[in-house]
Protein backbone atom coordinates (compact mmCIF):
# COMPACT_ATOMS: atom_id res chain seq x y z
CA UNK A 1 0.00 0.00 0.00
CA UNK A 2 1.12 3.42 -0.92
CA UNK A 3 0.47 5.75 2.07
CA UNK A 4 1.52 8.86 0.27
CA UNK A 5 -1.33 7.77 -1.64
CA UNK A 6 -3.60 8.69 0.85
CA UNK A 7 -6.63 11.21 0.35
CA UNK A 8 -7.41 13.34 2.84
CA UNK A 9 -9.88 11.59 5.55
CA UNK A 10 -12.29 14.64 5.20
CA UNK A 11 -12.94 14.00 2.07
CA UNK A 12 -16.05 12.02 1.39
CA UNK A 13 -18.81 11.03 -1.65
CA UNK A 14 -20.81 8.15 -2.00
CA UNK A 15 -19.95 5.09 -4.29
CA UNK A 16 -22.67 6.24 -6.59
CA UNK A 17 -21.12 9.85 -7.33
CA UNK A 18 -17.71 7.99 -7.86
CA UNK A 19 -19.43 5.94 -10.61
CA UNK A 20 -20.72 8.83 -11.87
CA UNK A 21 -17.38 10.69 -11.98
CA UNK A 22 -15.55 7.74 -13.71
CA UNK A 23 -18.21 6.98 -16.23
CA UNK A 24 -18.99 3.63 -17.27
CA UNK A 25 -16.21 3.98 -19.72
CA UNK A 26 -13.11 3.51 -17.52
CA UNK A 27 -15.40 0.70 -14.54
CA UNK A 28 -18.07 -1.72 -14.30
CA UNK A 29 -20.08 -2.27 -11.02
CA UNK A 30 -19.66 -6.31 -10.46
CA UNK A 31 -20.71 -6.40 -6.99
CA UNK A 32 -22.33 -4.03 -4.30
CA UNK A 33 -23.22 -5.84 -1.35
CA UNK A 34 -23.90 -3.04 0.57
CA UNK A 35 -25.12 -0.64 -1.95
CA UNK A 36 -24.47 2.36 -3.76
CA UNK A 37 -24.64 4.99 -1.09
CA UNK A 38 -21.62 3.37 1.06
CA UNK A 39 -19.30 6.78 1.74
CA UNK A 40 -15.91 6.69 -0.33
CA UNK A 41 -12.99 8.58 1.91
CA UNK A 42 -10.12 8.03 0.39
CA UNK A 43 -7.93 5.95 -2.58
CA UNK A 44 -5.28 3.66 -2.13
CA UNK A 45 -3.14 1.89 -4.86
CA UNK A 46 -1.88 -1.77 -3.96
CA UNK A 47 1.62 -2.30 -4.42
CA UNK A 48 2.45 -5.72 -5.21
CA UNK A 49 5.28 -6.35 -2.94
CA UNK A 50 3.18 -4.90 -0.11
CA UNK A 51 0.99 -7.02 2.12
CA UNK A 52 -2.62 -6.43 1.26
CA UNK A 53 -4.19 -3.75 3.37
CA UNK A 54 -6.57 -1.07 3.52
CA UNK A 55 -8.21 1.51 5.59
CA UNK A 56 -11.96 1.91 6.63
CA UNK A 57 -13.75 3.90 3.63
CA UNK A 58 -11.16 3.83 1.33
CA UNK A 59 -11.31 2.63 -2.72
CA UNK A 60 -8.36 0.15 -3.18
CA UNK A 61 -6.90 0.06 -6.67
CA UNK A 62 -5.83 -3.55 -6.88
CA UNK A 63 -2.78 -2.95 -9.47
CA UNK A 64 -0.61 -6.10 -8.51
CA UNK A 65 -2.50 -8.67 -9.23
CA UNK A 66 -5.54 -9.74 -11.85
CA UNK A 67 -8.48 -11.77 -11.93
CA UNK A 68 -8.48 -14.75 -9.28
CA UNK A 69 -5.40 -13.43 -8.44
CA UNK A 70 -7.01 -10.59 -6.77
CA UNK A 71 -8.81 -12.73 -4.52
CA UNK A 72 -6.37 -12.21 -1.50
CA UNK A 73 -6.54 -8.56 -2.07
CA UNK A 74 -10.27 -8.53 -1.67
CA UNK A 75 -10.67 -10.48 1.48
CA UNK A 76 -7.88 -8.23 3.24
CA UNK A 77 -9.86 -5.08 2.23
CA UNK A 78 -13.24 -6.53 3.21
CA UNK A 79 -11.59 -7.25 6.38
CA UNK A 80 -9.65 -3.94 7.12
CA UNK A 81 -13.24 -2.03 6.31
CA UNK A 82 -12.24 -0.98 2.44
CA UNK A 83 -15.79 0.33 0.80
CA UNK A 84 -14.54 -0.63 -2.75
CA UNK A 85 -12.09 -2.01 -4.88
CA UNK A 86 -11.10 -2.00 -8.41
CA UNK A 87 -9.17 -5.06 -10.21
CA UNK A 88 -8.85 -5.67 -13.65
CA UNK A 89 -10.23 -9.19 -15.40
CA UNK A 90 -8.69 -11.62 -17.46
CA UNK A 91 -11.25 -14.13 -18.69
CA UNK A 92 -15.12 -14.59 -19.23
CA UNK A 93 -16.68 -16.00 -15.78
CA UNK A 94 -14.09 -14.30 -13.93
CA UNK A 95 -16.59 -11.39 -13.15
CA UNK A 96 -18.86 -14.18 -10.90
CA UNK A 97 -16.44 -15.84 -8.99
CA UNK A 98 -14.53 -12.43 -8.23
CA UNK A 99 -17.97 -10.71 -7.07
CA UNK A 100 -18.97 -13.55 -5.08
CA UNK A 101 -15.72 -13.04 -3.47
CA UNK A 102 -16.18 -9.52 -2.50
CA UNK A 103 -20.04 -10.20 -1.78
CA UNK A 104 -19.02 -12.62 1.23
CA UNK A 105 -16.05 -9.93 2.02
CA UNK A 106 -18.64 -7.19 2.16
CA UNK A 107 -16.66 -5.06 -0.20
CA UNK A 108 -18.30 -3.62 -3.55
CA UNK A 109 -16.10 -4.51 -6.43
CA UNK A 110 -15.37 -2.66 -9.99
CA UNK A 111 -13.70 -4.06 -12.88
CA UNK A 112 -11.63 -1.78 -15.01
CA UNK A 113 -12.24 -1.89 -18.44
CA UNK A 114 -9.22 -3.88 -20.78
CA UNK A 115 -8.35 -0.47 -22.35
CA UNK A 116 -8.33 1.36 -19.42
CA UNK A 117 -5.37 2.98 -17.39
CA UNK A 118 -5.03 2.90 -13.68
CA UNK A 119 -3.44 6.33 -13.64
CA UNK A 120 -7.07 7.46 -14.94
CA UNK A 121 -8.83 6.19 -12.30
CA UNK A 122 -6.53 7.31 -9.58
CA UNK A 123 -6.84 10.56 -10.65
CA UNK A 124 -10.66 11.01 -11.36
CA UNK A 125 -11.79 9.34 -7.92
CA UNK A 126 -9.08 11.80 -6.37
CA UNK A 127 -10.55 14.59 -8.27
CA UNK A 128 -13.98 13.37 -7.23
CA UNK A 129 -13.28 13.40 -3.38
CA UNK A 130 -11.41 17.36 -4.11
CA UNK A 131 -14.93 18.45 -5.41
CA UNK A 132 -16.74 16.67 -2.82
CA UNK A 133 -18.77 19.84 -1.30
CA UNK A 134 -19.20 20.74 2.64
CA UNK A 135 -23.07 20.59 3.10
CA UNK A 136 -26.51 20.25 1.01
CA UNK A 137 -26.48 21.88 -2.44
CA UNK A 138 -27.71 25.24 -2.16
CA UNK A 139 -26.50 26.38 1.35
CA UNK A 140 -23.33 28.36 0.51
CA UNK A 141 -22.81 31.33 -0.93
CA UNK A 142 -20.91 29.97 -4.03
CA UNK A 143 -24.19 28.07 -4.40
CA UNK A 144 -26.28 31.18 -4.55
CA UNK A 145 -24.15 32.68 -6.78
CA UNK A 146 -24.72 29.69 -9.54
CA UNK A 147 -28.53 29.85 -8.71
CA UNK A 148 -28.26 33.64 -10.06
CA UNK A 149 -26.04 32.09 -13.25
CA UNK A 150 -28.34 29.50 -13.75
CA UNK A 151 -31.40 32.35 -13.77
CA UNK A 152 -29.23 34.31 -16.37
CA UNK A 153 -28.37 31.63 -18.28
CA UNK A 154 -32.09 30.65 -18.88
CA UNK A 155 -32.92 34.47 -19.42
CA UNK A 156 -30.37 34.50 -22.55
CA UNK A 157 -31.31 30.71 -23.78
CA UNK A 158 -35.24 30.74 -23.41
CA UNK A 159 -34.86 27.01 -21.57
CA UNK A 160 -34.37 26.29 -18.01
CA UNK A 161 -31.08 25.95 -16.75
CA UNK A 162 -29.64 22.96 -14.21
CA UNK A 163 -25.45 23.21 -13.52
CA UNK A 164 -24.50 19.74 -11.96
CA UNK A 165 -21.23 18.73 -9.98
CA UNK A 166 -18.80 15.77 -11.37
CA UNK A 167 -20.99 13.54 -9.92
CA UNK A 168 -24.08 14.63 -11.71
CA UNK A 169 -25.70 16.31 -8.20
CA UNK A 170 -27.71 19.29 -9.13
CA UNK A 171 -26.18 22.30 -7.48
CA UNK A 172 -28.51 25.03 -8.92
CA UNK A 173 -31.49 25.63 -11.47
CA UNK A 174 -32.95 27.77 -12.90
CA UNK A 175 -36.70 29.58 -11.55
CA UNK A 176 -39.96 27.97 -13.74
CA UNK A 177 -43.26 29.54 -13.41
CA UNK A 178 -44.84 26.82 -15.54
CA UNK A 179 -44.27 23.59 -14.53
CA UNK A 180 -45.99 22.18 -17.71
CA UNK A 181 -42.70 23.09 -19.17
CA UNK A 182 -40.30 20.87 -17.07
CA UNK A 183 -40.43 17.65 -18.50
CA UNK A 184 -39.88 14.65 -15.89
CA UNK A 185 -35.63 13.94 -16.49
CA UNK A 186 -35.54 17.78 -14.88
CA UNK A 187 -38.40 17.25 -12.28
CA UNK A 188 -36.72 13.94 -10.69
CA UNK A 189 -33.28 15.69 -10.67
CA UNK A 190 -34.40 18.67 -8.74
CA UNK A 191 -36.59 16.41 -6.19
CA UNK A 192 -33.47 14.35 -5.36
CA UNK A 193 -30.42 16.64 -6.19
CA UNK A 194 -29.32 14.24 -8.66
CA UNK A 195 -30.29 12.45 -11.91
CA UNK A 196 -32.21 9.38 -11.42
CA UNK A 197 -30.44 6.49 -12.33
CA UNK A 198 -32.57 5.03 -15.50
CA UNK A 199 -32.25 8.27 -17.07
CA UNK A 200 -28.52 8.47 -16.35
CA UNK A 201 -27.75 4.87 -17.93
CA UNK A 202 -29.72 6.08 -21.38
CA UNK A 203 -27.48 9.37 -21.52
CA UNK A 204 -24.96 7.04 -21.15
CA UNK A 205 -26.38 4.65 -23.75
CA UNK A 206 -26.35 7.53 -26.16
CA UNK A 207 -23.18 8.59 -25.46
CA UNK A 208 -23.38 11.45 -23.91
CA UNK A 209 -21.06 11.49 -21.29
CA UNK A 210 -18.57 10.44 -22.82
CA UNK A 211 -18.78 13.48 -24.80
CA UNK A 212 -18.75 15.73 -21.70
CA UNK A 213 -15.54 14.06 -20.66
CA UNK A 214 -13.33 14.40 -23.95
CA UNK A 215 -14.60 17.84 -25.40
CA UNK A 216 -15.61 21.30 -24.54
CA UNK A 217 -18.02 21.47 -26.87
CA UNK A 218 -22.11 21.82 -26.77
CA UNK A 219 -24.16 18.64 -27.21
CA UNK A 220 -27.48 18.05 -28.51
CA UNK A 221 -30.08 15.58 -26.77
CA UNK A 222 -32.90 15.27 -28.90
CA UNK A 223 -36.69 15.14 -27.32
CA UNK A 224 -38.20 11.34 -26.22
CA UNK A 225 -41.56 11.76 -25.14
CA UNK A 226 -41.67 8.10 -24.90
CA UNK A 227 -39.00 8.79 -21.80
CA UNK A 228 -40.33 11.98 -20.56
CA UNK A 229 -37.37 13.75 -21.86
CA UNK A 230 -37.82 17.51 -23.90
CA UNK A 231 -34.21 18.13 -26.15
CA UNK A 232 -31.63 19.55 -24.41
CA UNK A 233 -27.84 20.89 -24.57
CA UNK A 234 -25.68 20.31 -22.36
CA UNK A 235 -21.73 21.44 -22.23
CA UNK A 236 -18.99 20.29 -20.08
CA UNK A 237 -17.65 22.72 -17.16
CA UNK A 238 -13.82 22.46 -16.92
CA UNK A 239 -10.77 22.92 -15.53
CA UNK A 240 -8.08 22.49 -17.76
CA UNK A 241 -8.16 18.72 -18.57
CA UNK A 242 -10.59 18.23 -16.06
CA UNK A 243 -14.65 18.26 -15.82
CA UNK A 244 -15.52 20.03 -12.64
CA UNK A 245 -19.79 19.24 -13.75
CA UNK A 246 -22.42 19.95 -16.33
CA UNK A 247 -24.32 22.86 -17.46
CA UNK A 248 -27.96 21.62 -19.22
CA UNK A 249 -30.51 23.83 -20.75
CA UNK A 250 -33.46 22.00 -21.44
CA UNK A 251 -35.84 23.21 -24.13
CA UNK A 252 -39.27 24.59 -22.68
CA UNK A 253 -42.83 25.32 -24.56
CA UNK A 254 -40.68 27.65 -27.14
CA UNK A 255 -37.58 26.80 -29.11
CA UNK A 256 -34.61 27.64 -27.34
CA UNK A 257 -33.01 31.20 -28.82
CA UNK A 258 -30.92 31.21 -31.74
CA UNK A 259 -27.46 32.33 -29.27
CA UNK A 260 -28.06 29.05 -26.50
CA UNK A 261 -24.91 27.46 -27.84
CA UNK A 262 -22.77 30.37 -27.18
CA UNK A 263 -24.68 31.24 -23.96
CA UNK A 264 -24.03 27.91 -22.54
CA UNK A 265 -20.41 27.93 -23.54
CA UNK A 266 -20.15 31.13 -21.26
CA UNK A 267 -22.11 29.67 -18.65
CA UNK A 268 -19.57 26.48 -18.24
CA UNK A 269 -16.89 28.96 -18.07
CA UNK A 270 -18.13 31.41 -15.59
CA UNK A 271 -19.61 28.05 -13.60
CA UNK A 272 -16.27 27.09 -13.85
CA UNK A 273 -14.34 29.65 -11.70
CA UNK A 274 -17.06 29.30 -8.90
CA UNK A 275 -16.58 25.76 -8.67
CA UNK A 276 -12.40 25.98 -8.75
CA UNK A 277 -13.10 28.57 -5.85
CA UNK A 278 -15.36 25.94 -3.88
CA UNK A 279 -13.28 22.95 -4.62
CA UNK A 280 -10.00 25.00 -3.02
CA UNK A 281 -12.17 26.53 -0.17
CA UNK A 282 -10.39 29.92 -1.33
CA UNK A 283 -13.58 32.03 -0.77
CA UNK A 284 -10.68 35.08 -0.18
CA UNK A 285 -9.67 34.51 -3.61
CA UNK A 286 -12.52 36.35 -5.13
CA UNK A 287 -11.89 39.77 -2.99
CA UNK A 288 -8.39 39.53 -3.79
CA UNK A 289 -9.04 38.93 -7.70
CA UNK A 290 -11.25 42.05 -7.93
CA UNK A 291 -8.89 44.10 -5.29
CA UNK A 292 -6.11 43.73 -7.65
CA UNK A 293 -7.84 44.28 -10.67
CA UNK A 294 -9.57 47.35 -9.75
CA UNK A 295 -6.07 48.57 -8.49
CA UNK A 296 -4.50 47.62 -12.22
CA UNK A 297 -7.69 49.92 -13.76
CA UNK A 298 -7.20 52.48 -11.56
CA UNK A 299 -3.32 52.55 -12.10
CA UNK A 300 -2.73 52.03 -8.00
CA UNK A 301 -1.43 48.36 -8.72
CA UNK A 302 0.95 47.16 -11.17
CA UNK A 303 0.29 44.52 -13.25
CA UNK A 304 2.20 41.49 -11.96
CA UNK A 305 0.40 41.08 -8.74
CA UNK A 306 -2.59 40.43 -10.97
CA UNK A 307 -0.76 38.20 -13.03
CA UNK A 308 0.74 35.69 -10.75
CA UNK A 309 -2.21 35.64 -9.16
CA UNK A 310 -4.08 33.93 -12.33
CA UNK A 311 -1.28 32.92 -14.18
CA UNK A 312 -1.47 35.48 -16.97
CA UNK A 313 0.92 36.43 -19.46
CA UNK A 314 1.16 40.23 -18.52
CA UNK A 315 3.08 40.33 -21.63
CA UNK A 316 0.04 40.09 -24.00
CA UNK A 317 -2.35 42.58 -25.86
CA UNK A 318 -4.74 43.47 -23.75
CA UNK A 319 -8.13 45.91 -23.55
CA UNK A 320 -11.04 47.13 -21.62
CA UNK A 321 -14.03 47.47 -22.20
CA UNK A 322 -16.83 49.41 -20.11
CA UNK A 323 -20.38 49.30 -19.59
CA UNK A 324 -23.06 51.99 -17.99
CA UNK A 325 -26.42 52.08 -16.84
CA UNK A 326 -29.12 54.60 -18.31
CA UNK A 327 -29.37 57.16 -21.04
CA UNK A 328 -27.89 60.08 -21.80
CA UNK A 329 -27.01 62.68 -18.42
CA UNK A 330 -28.24 59.52 -16.22
CA UNK A 331 -24.39 58.03 -15.53
CA UNK A 332 -25.89 56.14 -12.25
CA UNK A 333 -25.45 52.68 -10.56
CA UNK A 334 -28.15 50.58 -10.97
CA UNK A 335 -30.26 49.16 -7.82
CA UNK A 336 -28.52 45.75 -6.76
CA UNK A 337 -30.09 43.22 -7.73
CA UNK A 338 -30.01 44.69 -11.32
CA UNK A 339 -26.58 45.38 -11.11
CA UNK A 340 -26.19 41.42 -10.19
CA UNK A 341 -28.11 40.81 -13.05
CA UNK A 342 -25.63 42.58 -15.73
CA UNK A 343 -22.53 41.21 -14.34
CA UNK A 344 -24.04 37.57 -14.89
CA UNK A 345 -25.09 38.89 -18.31
CA UNK A 346 -21.52 40.44 -19.18
CA UNK A 347 -19.73 37.35 -17.51
CA UNK A 348 -21.59 34.73 -19.47
CA UNK A 349 -21.46 36.60 -22.87
CA UNK A 350 -17.57 37.91 -22.62
CA UNK A 351 -16.86 34.25 -21.13
CA UNK A 352 -17.98 32.30 -24.48
CA UNK A 353 -15.80 34.82 -26.71
CA UNK A 354 -12.86 35.32 -24.14
CA UNK A 355 -12.11 32.52 -21.72
CA UNK A 356 -9.72 35.21 -19.46
CA UNK A 357 -12.22 37.99 -19.37
CA UNK A 358 -12.57 39.49 -15.36
CA UNK A 359 -15.56 41.75 -14.86
CA UNK A 360 -15.61 43.72 -12.05
CA UNK A 361 -17.81 47.00 -11.21
CA UNK A 362 -16.03 50.56 -9.98
CA UNK A 363 -19.25 52.41 -9.25
CA UNK A 364 -20.85 53.42 -11.16
CA UNK A 365 -19.83 51.51 -13.83
CA UNK A 366 -19.06 47.76 -15.08
CA UNK A 367 -15.31 46.92 -16.85
CA UNK A 368 -14.43 44.12 -18.55
CA UNK A 369 -10.41 43.57 -18.49
CA UNK A 370 -9.41 41.34 -21.61
CA UNK A 371 -5.99 40.16 -20.85
CA UNK A 372 -3.53 37.77 -22.97
CA UNK A 373 -5.86 38.51 -26.06
CA UNK A 374 -4.53 37.30 -29.74
CA UNK A 375 -2.23 39.27 -31.51
CA UNK A 376 -4.25 39.38 -34.24
CA UNK A 377 -7.58 40.70 -32.93
CA UNK A 378 -8.98 44.37 -34.14
CA UNK A 379 -10.96 47.03 -32.49
CA UNK A 380 -13.84 45.57 -34.47
CA UNK A 381 -13.84 42.52 -32.87
CA UNK A 382 -13.97 43.63 -29.45
CA UNK A 383 -16.87 46.19 -30.51
CA UNK A 384 -18.91 43.34 -31.94
CA UNK A 385 -18.13 41.63 -28.17
CA UNK A 386 -19.38 44.55 -26.55
CA UNK A 387 -22.45 45.00 -29.34
CA UNK A 388 -23.82 41.45 -27.96
CA UNK A 389 -23.85 42.58 -24.27
CA UNK A 390 -25.89 45.32 -25.30
CA UNK A 391 -28.52 44.14 -27.20
CA UNK A 392 -28.74 41.08 -24.50
CA UNK A 393 -29.44 43.64 -22.00
CA UNK A 394 -31.90 45.70 -23.67
CA UNK A 395 -33.74 42.40 -24.97
CA UNK A 396 -33.56 40.20 -21.74
CA UNK A 397 -33.69 42.90 -19.11
CA UNK A 398 -35.05 45.96 -20.41
CA UNK A 399 -31.97 47.80 -19.55
CA UNK A 400 -30.66 50.49 -21.85
CA UNK A 401 -27.08 49.77 -21.51
CA UNK A 402 -23.92 51.50 -23.50
CA UNK A 403 -20.61 49.89 -23.90
CA UNK A 404 -17.40 51.89 -24.71
CA UNK A 405 -14.22 50.15 -26.12
CA UNK A 406 -10.85 50.99 -24.78
CA UNK A 407 -7.44 50.71 -26.99
CA UNK A 408 -5.62 47.42 -27.47
CA UNK A 409 -2.92 47.94 -25.41
CA UNK A 410 0.21 45.39 -25.61
CA UNK A 411 0.31 44.51 -22.07
CA UNK A 412 -1.36 44.47 -18.56
CA UNK A 413 0.83 47.22 -17.82
CA UNK A 414 -0.98 49.43 -20.07
CA UNK A 415 -4.43 48.51 -18.68
CA UNK A 416 -4.96 51.78 -17.32
CA UNK A 417 -4.76 53.81 -20.54
CA UNK A 418 -7.28 51.64 -21.71
CA UNK A 419 -9.47 52.19 -18.93
CA UNK A 420 -8.88 55.82 -19.25
CA UNK A 421 -10.29 55.77 -22.86
CA UNK A 422 -13.13 53.48 -22.29
CA UNK A 423 -14.28 56.46 -19.54
CA UNK A 424 -14.07 59.15 -22.09
CA UNK A 425 -16.19 57.55 -24.45
CA UNK A 426 -18.65 56.63 -22.13
CA UNK A 427 -18.32 60.08 -20.89
CA UNK A 428 -19.21 61.74 -24.28
CA UNK A 429 -22.00 58.96 -25.29
CA UNK A 430 -23.56 59.88 -21.72
CA UNK A 431 -23.03 63.38 -22.26
CA UNK A 432 -24.33 63.87 -26.18
CA UNK A 433 -27.24 61.75 -26.17
CA UNK A 434 -25.72 59.81 -29.31
CA UNK A 435 -27.81 56.82 -30.61
CA UNK A 436 -24.42 54.88 -30.83
CA UNK A 437 -24.85 52.15 -27.89
CA UNK A 438 -21.54 50.82 -28.32
CA UNK A 439 -18.40 52.83 -29.65
CA UNK A 440 -14.87 53.04 -29.61
CA UNK A 441 -12.99 56.30 -29.71
CA UNK A 442 -12.61 56.43 -33.53
CA UNK A 443 -16.59 56.34 -34.09
CA UNK A 444 -16.94 59.07 -31.83
CA UNK A 445 -13.48 61.17 -31.91
CA UNK A 446 -15.28 64.61 -32.08
CA UNK A 447 -17.70 63.83 -29.73
CA UNK A 448 -14.96 62.70 -26.88
CA UNK A 449 -12.86 65.84 -27.83
CA UNK A 450 -16.08 68.13 -27.62
CA UNK A 451 -17.30 66.89 -24.13
CA UNK A 452 -13.54 67.12 -23.02
CA UNK A 453 -13.69 70.67 -23.80
CA UNK A 454 -16.73 71.17 -22.09
CA UNK A 455 -15.60 69.59 -18.94
CA UNK A 456 -12.79 72.39 -19.51
CA UNK A 457 -14.68 74.81 -19.37
CA UNK A 458 -17.29 73.61 -16.72
CA UNK A 459 -14.29 73.74 -14.57
CA UNK A 460 -13.29 77.35 -15.33
CA UNK A 461 -15.81 80.02 -15.64
CA UNK A 462 -13.16 82.43 -15.78
CA UNK A 463 -12.82 81.64 -19.85
CA UNK A 464 -16.84 81.60 -20.77
CA UNK A 465 -18.28 84.28 -21.71
CA UNK A 466 -20.44 86.20 -19.54
CA UNK A 467 -23.08 87.23 -22.13
CA UNK A 468 -24.17 83.72 -22.95
CA UNK A 469 -24.08 83.33 -18.94
CA UNK A 470 -26.31 85.96 -18.98
CA UNK A 471 -28.62 85.06 -21.81
CA UNK A 472 -29.36 82.02 -19.90
CA UNK A 473 -30.15 83.37 -16.97
CA UNK A 474 -32.92 85.72 -18.23
CA UNK A 475 -34.63 82.19 -19.84
CA UNK A 476 -34.04 80.94 -16.13
CA UNK A 477 -35.94 83.88 -14.74
CA UNK A 478 -37.83 84.94 -17.89
CA UNK A 479 -38.90 80.81 -18.34
CA UNK A 480 -37.55 81.47 -22.60
CA UNK A 481 -36.20 79.61 -24.67
CA UNK A 482 -33.87 81.96 -25.96
CA UNK A 483 -30.48 79.94 -25.51
CA UNK A 484 -32.02 76.72 -26.59
CA UNK A 485 -33.45 78.26 -29.66
CA UNK A 486 -29.87 80.06 -30.32
CA UNK A 487 -27.95 76.97 -29.77
CA UNK A 488 -30.44 74.94 -32.28
CA UNK A 489 -30.11 77.68 -34.63
CA UNK A 490 -26.38 77.25 -34.58
CA UNK A 491 -26.35 73.59 -34.84
CA UNK A 492 -28.40 73.69 -37.94
CA UNK A 493 -25.25 75.61 -39.44
CA UNK A 494 -28.06 78.88 -39.59
CA UNK A 495 -30.67 77.17 -41.41
CA UNK A 496 -33.94 78.70 -39.94
CA UNK A 497 -36.68 76.68 -41.65
CA UNK A 498 -34.21 73.24 -40.21
CA UNK A 499 -33.94 74.62 -37.15
CA UNK A 500 -37.39 76.03 -36.78
CA UNK A 501 -38.49 72.39 -37.36
CA UNK A 502 -36.74 70.96 -34.82
CA UNK A 503 -37.91 73.57 -32.01
CA UNK A 504 -41.56 72.92 -33.24
CA UNK A 505 -41.90 76.88 -33.44
CA UNK A 506 -42.96 79.46 -36.60
CA UNK A 507 -39.79 80.35 -38.91
CA UNK A 508 -40.66 83.93 -38.23
CA UNK A 509 -40.97 83.20 -34.21
CA UNK A 510 -37.08 81.77 -34.61
CA UNK A 511 -36.01 84.75 -36.57
CA UNK A 512 -37.21 86.79 -33.59
CA UNK A 513 -35.91 85.09 -31.14
CA UNK A 514 -31.93 85.78 -32.61
CA UNK A 515 -32.38 89.46 -32.97
CA UNK A 516 -33.68 89.19 -29.04
CA UNK A 517 -30.70 86.83 -27.94
CA UNK A 518 -28.82 89.85 -30.26
CA UNK A 519 -30.21 92.98 -28.74
CA UNK A 520 -29.58 91.20 -24.94
CA UNK A 521 -26.28 89.93 -25.03
CA UNK A 522 -24.39 92.35 -27.79
CA UNK A 523 -23.44 89.05 -29.60
CA UNK A 524 -22.73 89.42 -33.16
CA UNK A 525 -23.76 86.11 -35.01
CA UNK A 526 -22.05 87.20 -38.09
CA UNK A 527 -19.13 86.61 -36.31
CA UNK A 528 -17.18 82.81 -36.19
CA UNK A 529 -15.76 83.12 -33.06
CA UNK A 530 -18.43 84.43 -31.25
CA UNK A 531 -20.57 81.28 -33.04
CA UNK A 532 -17.82 79.03 -32.37
CA UNK A 533 -18.02 79.67 -28.60
CA UNK A 534 -21.91 79.71 -28.26
CA UNK A 535 -22.27 76.56 -29.83
CA UNK A 536 -20.05 75.36 -27.03
CA UNK A 537 -20.77 77.54 -23.83
CA UNK A 538 -24.75 76.67 -24.68
CA UNK A 539 -23.97 73.14 -24.48
CA UNK A 540 -23.32 73.35 -20.89
CA UNK A 541 -25.66 72.07 -18.19
CA UNK A 542 -27.67 75.19 -16.99
CA UNK A 543 -26.23 74.59 -13.04
CA UNK A 544 -22.44 74.35 -14.05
Amino acid sequence: MDPAAESPPSASISLRQLLMALGDSLVEVQAAPAGLDVAIRGVALLDPEDPPSARPGELVLVIGARGRAAGPALRAAGRDGAAAAVVKLEGPGQAAVLGEMAGEAGIALLSLRTEARWEQVNALARAALDDAPPGHPGEGGEETDLFSLAQTTAILTGGIVSIEDAANRVLAYSRSTDSDEIDDLRRRSILGWQGPEAYLAKLREWGVFQHLHSSDRVIAIASHPELGIRRRLAVAIRSGERQLGTVWVQEGSTPLSAHSEQALVGAARVAARHLVRRRRELSDDVTLTRTLMAGLLEGSTGPQPLATHLGLDAGRPAAVLGFSYGTAGADVAAPELTHAEVTNLISVHIAARHRSALVTQLDPRIYVLLPQLPRSIDTATLRGWGQEVVDAARRHLGLPLRGSVGCLVPGLGDVPESRREADRILDAMMGAGLSTTVAALPDIQAEVLVSEMLTLLAKHPEIRDPRLTALVEHDSSHQGRLAESLLTYLNCLGDVRAAAAQLHVHPNTLRYRMRRAEELTGLDLSRPDQRLLAMLQLRLPPTS
